[in-house]
Order: C-alpha cells, then sequence, then structure tokens
C-alpha cells in the first residue's frame, strides 16, 4: 500500500540564503532565553536543507558523492550553528551568534541557481531533538579526530552536531542510492581519504531510524568496510535504541551488531531540567505537578474506542496551571512548527479550534477542550453542512501559504495501487479507466493548507459548537497527500460524513457564501483517490486493531460502491 510520500520542494539558492540571513541576524538581536534558541535550532534546520540541495544536486551531476568548495563551506556552516546550539544549550540558553561570519560562509555554500530540498522528518513529525544528539555524542567518549558521516537528508545536519559535540572537522554527507531495501554508497575514497588507513581514527555514522531495513547504516559501514575500516572503528548514532525492522537482511543485521552504538533516545532531553515543563512555563507560568504524556492515547471524552496509528502519532502531554487545562503538543522545530502556529491562531480566532497561547520549541500550547467527539453525540445535520462549509472556507482563505504536495498524477498512481492490492486487479483496472483524464485537471488545482483529517472523531461538540481538534499537522504529515486542492477536504467531508447529494450541494453553497469554489470535476477526481488512501491507511496502521480494521473495512466497501456507480 502506498502511504508514505518524500515530497520535494523546488527552490532557489538565493532565496533559501536570503531568508537564512535574515533569521540568523534575528537569533543575534534576540534576548537570551527558549525561543531564541528555539529560532538558533530553527535556522540551523533550514541551512541543513539548503546544504542537502546542493549536496543532492552534485551527487545528481556525477552519479556519486564527491567534494566540492561549495559542500565544505556548507559543512562549515552547519558545524558552527551546531556549536553554537551546544553553546546555548548548555549555557541556559545564552551564547553569542556570529552573524556575519556565518553569513559568508552561506553566501559560499551555494552556486546559486535551482535546488531541490526536504523536509527532516524526525524535527517536522516525530520530536527528534538536535540536542539529544549533542548529548549523545558527548557521552560516547570519542576523540576529536573522529570522522563523523551524516547520511542525507536529515542525516547531514545530525552529523554535524555529533561533530560539533566531539570538537571534530565538518562532517561528511553521503546519500546512498538503491532499494530503500538495499542502500548502496557511490562515492569518492577521497571523502575519507588519508583517515580509512589510520587505526586511530574513528568513524561516527550519524542519522535517524534504523527504520524498516536498516540499509543506509549498513551500506556506509560497509563502504567503510571496503576502504580497510575496522568494524571496531565504526560507531552508529541512531535515533533510537532499537534493531533494525523486518526488511533488513542477514548481513544488516550482522552489521549493527559488530559496530558499538550511540542512541540520541537515551538522552530524553523533554524530561530532564531545563527540559519541556521549563519551557512551558514561560508561556503558562507555574505548573500544578507534572507533565502528563498522552501521546497514542485517544480522546479522553470518547466513549466508543477510537483508531489510532501511532504511526503518525505526535508527542503530546496534558498540563495544569491555576487556568485550568492546556494540552502542550508537538508541532515541528523551525518553519514547520511556525507555520502550525500561526494556523492555530488564525483557526482559533475564527472559532474553529482551541485557543491556542504559544509555541514553545516546537510544542503548541493550546487550552484543553472538554466535549463529545462528533458522532457521539446528536448534531443538526444543517448546522453540520454550515460548519463544514465555513470551517473550509476559512482554511481556504484565512491560514498561510500552502506547501508541495502530491500531483494528480501522483494521487491516481497510488488510487489504483492500493485499489489493486486491496480489490484485485480488476477493480485497480477499473479505477485506472476511471482517472484517466485527470491529468488534464492539475492545472486547475488551487493548492490551499488542507485540513485532510475530517473523520468525526476529529471534531468535538464542546459548548461554543463544533471545534475541530488535531487541525494543523496533516498536509504537512509525512504522507503522499501534502497540500491539496480545496476539493480533497471536500471528497473527505463527503466520505466522512455520509453526505448525500443534496447534501454536497448545500456543502458547496456554503463554501461560494465564505467566498470558495469546489469544482465539481475536481471533487469527482479526488473523492475515489481519497477512499484509496484511506484503505491504505488504515490498512496499514500500527498496532493493527479491531478498529483500525474496521475502518479499512469500511473504505473498502465504499470504495467497491462507488467504482459500481456509473460515471
Amino acid at each position: 500500500m502506498i502511504v508514505y510520500g518524500d515530497l520535494e520542494r523546488i527552490e532557489r539558492a538565493a532565496d533559501v540564503e536570503a531568508s537564512l540571513a535574515s533569521a540568523l541576524r534575528r537569533v543575534e538581536t534576540m534576548p537570551a532565553g527558549i525561543d531564541r534558541h528555539a529560532a538558533l535550532v530553527g535556522a540551523f534546520i533550514r541551512a541543513a536543507e539548503l546544504v542537502q540541495g546542493v549536496a543532492d544536486a552534485g551527487f545528481d551531476r556525477l552519479g556519486k558523492d564527491a567534494r566540492s568548495a561549495s559542500q565544505e563551506s556548507g559543512a562549515m556552516l552547519l558545524l558552527l550553528l551546531a556549536a553554537a546550539i551546544g553553546r546555548s544549550w548548555r549555557r541556559g540558553f545564552d551564547a553569542d551568534v556570529d552573524a556575519g561570519r556565518l553569513s559568508e560562509l552561506l553566501r559560499q555554500s551555494h552556486g546559486g541557481g535551482v535546488i531541490k530540498t526536504r523536509t527532516a522528518e524526525g524535527f517536522a513529525h516525530y520530536a527528534l531533538y538536535p540536542e539529544s544528539y549533542l548529548e549523545a555524542a558527548r557521552a560516547s567518549g570519542l576523540a576529536a579526530n573522529t570522522v563523523a558521516i551524516g547520511i542525507r537528508s536529515i542525516g547531514l545536519g545530525l552529523g554535524a552536531l555529533v561533530a560539533a559535540a566531539l570538537g571534530a572537522a565538518p562532517a561528511i554527507s553521503l546519500r546512498p542510492a538503491g532499494h530503500p531495501y538495499d542502500r548502496e554508497v557511490r562515492a569518492d575514497a577521497e571523502l575519507i581519504e588519508p583517515h580509512a588507513a589510520d587505526p586511530e581514527v574513528q568513524f561516527a555514522i550519524v542519522d535517524e531510524g534504523p527504520g524498516r531495513s536498516g540499509s543506509s547504516f549498513a551500506s556506509v559501514a560497509r563502504w567503510l568496510s571496503g576502504h580497510g575500516v575496522a568494524a571496531s572503528r565504526i560507531h552508529f548514532f541512531p535515533s533510537h535504541d532499537g534493531q533494525p525492522g523486518p526488511e533488513a537482511s542477514a548481513e544488516t543485521r550482522s552489521v549493527w551488531d559488530a559496530v558499538r552504538r550511540h542512541p540520541a533516545g537515551r538522552h530524553d532531553i523533554l524530561s530532564g531540567a531545563g527540559g519541556l515543563r521549563s519551557w512551558v512555563e514561560k508561556t503558562l507560568g507555574p505548573l500544578d505537578g507534572s507533565l502528563r504524556e498522552l501521546s497514542g492515547v485517544q480522546s479522553a471524552a470518547a466513549v466508543q474506542p477510537q483508531p489510532v496509528d501511532t504511526r503518525f502519532a505526535r508527542r503530546k502531554f496534558l498540563a495544569h496551571n491555576a487556568e485550568g487545562l492546556w494540552l502542550i503538543k508537538f508541532a515541528g522545530l523551525g518553519d514547520v512548527g511556525e507555520r502550525k502556529f500561526c494556523d492555530a491562531r488564525a483557526l482559533a480566532h475564527a472559532g474553529f479550534g482551541p485557543e491556542t497561547v504559544g509555541l514553545c520549541h516546537g510544542f503548541l500550547v493550546q487550552k484543553w477542550v472538554e466535549g463529545r467527539p462528533l458522532g457521539e453525540t446528536p448534531c443538526d445535520r444543517k448546522v453540520l453542512l454550515k460548519v463544514l462549509g465555513a470551517y473550509l472556507a476559512c482554511r481556504s482563505k484565512c491560514l498561510g501559504a500552502p506547501g508541495v504536495g502530491a500531483s494528480l498524477e501522483k494521487l491516481r498512481d497510488m488510487a489504483v495501487w492500493n485499489t489493486s492490492q486491496a480489490l484485485g486487479a480488476e477493480a485497480g483496472s477499473a479505477l485506472e479507466r476511471r482517472l484517466s483524464g485527470v491529468a488534464s485537471l492539475e492545472d486547475r488545482v488551487r493548492r490551499i493548507r488542507t485540513d485532510n483529517r475530517l473523520h468525526g472523531w476529529e471534531w468535538l461538540a464542546a459548548g461554543c459548537g463544533l471545534l475541530k481538534i488535531d487541525a494543523v499537522d496533516h498536509c504537512e504529515a509525512h504522507d503522499l497527500i501534502g497540500c491539496q486542492d480545496i476539493a480533497w477536504d471536500v471528497a473527505g467531508a463527503i466520505v466522512e460524513h455520509d453526505l448525500t447529494e443534496d447534501d454536497i450541494a448545500t456543502l458547496r453553497h456554503e463554501l461560494r457564501r465564505g467566498g470558495v469554489e469546489a469544482e465539481g470535476a475536481m471533487i469527482a477526481a479526488m473523492l475515489p483517490c481519497y477512499l484509496a488512501f484511506q484503505l491504505g491507511l488504515w490498512s496499514t496502521a500500527e498496532p493493527s486493531t479491531g478498529q483500525t480494521k474496521a475502518c479499512a473495512t469500511s473504505y473498502a466497501d465504499k470504495l467497491l460502491r462507488h467504482l459500481r456507480q456509473p460515471r
């Protein structure tokens, strides 16, 4: 099943440089504190995206990783930013930043033109904090002559953090290529010369993971081994302490067992002194008691069990102060978190979301809402359609600039594949025929920051009316969809709320009242794609439960019924 996606942004390197230079000047003038530290981390993450884009462009041009002047400047830029993060973290968020020197390296780190940048999933979705890699490196006992190798994308920045903590030279970055479960390194040997031949030099391989196969880590270890580096000189810096997943080969497992590992996950910076509680208290004032983790827990107000897919669950906590309860939920480090914070405030101001009062180094601070999920409490149909229309119109007109999203052709390919896998080749072929002309609609797509999650359990019936919860994450989730035309959310509303033809007409009328047009042909194209995506999502949910299986069955039934309808 196709669920995940790796959406790239096409950007002008000069534009990224200009935004980064501005961000660095802002950091330099901010007062000491967690907000300044968070801004510094955000600049580091954006710089890593720039350096990643430049490195990938070089790889695409040469067919391998190799030295270049721009990449060496980029590596030094990241090393100095990582060192600044380390000083800030160790000195109570008070450390100097030489914006002039950093801006000079920034200018030297690219050759202009267009690059393709990627969001680092760990920083954006999984509460992977750079500071944990600083702590892992400091605890490793490795010396300053260690060679750090970061695996792109996110490992490029993580490698710089490890190098900075060790006092080492700028990290090397590699992009293992090939099948996701059998990666291989294509790189010039001069990247590690003369260090490979020196038995006193250790190598630190740095990345998020391991994932389902662990093949990226293993491929770099094999490459080093092929250049004479013994396993005793190789150290892995993964994000967690687990083993590679079910797709790992026997060879990968043997590599994993042969090297020393220093998982960043052993250093939970959120729970320690100076961690999340202290950040939140800067916004809320003194808290009563400890933060209570809610990650992976269904709504406290729900009576019926709700489906939960832990792959996409964000870390969240419950806090209590003199004003009541607050939800503290991970939104993302850097620009991702800032965008979601702005969206959350806009939706709250419009009356569609909970009060949002702060963003604390990646965590949104929102008022806890008491209510019952839609579906467990009566709701007048006219009221529901009016709220849906006004809410979707608000998303279309009041939120920030949209990001990237899957093209209609990619949505069609996903839908055909998922349908074939779940319902058979005949059903897949029928859907392919039905969506054969979808590419002709691409020029009419008007991307917005879609909700992508209009399920009944995502709405609360509260004293102030219907409130949308979990409303800012899913257009920037680690999946295929991304930001779409408003028709995607209209299709979602049709499916999740069993809208009739009359209901659909009413919903489109409400959208027009809000100044938004949802094109009928676009809705018709999006509807089976939405069903097929949800079918794939819940068929592969982790953990697999009675609720997730029931969801998958429901989407399969609805998709079959849709395919049996005349076009």
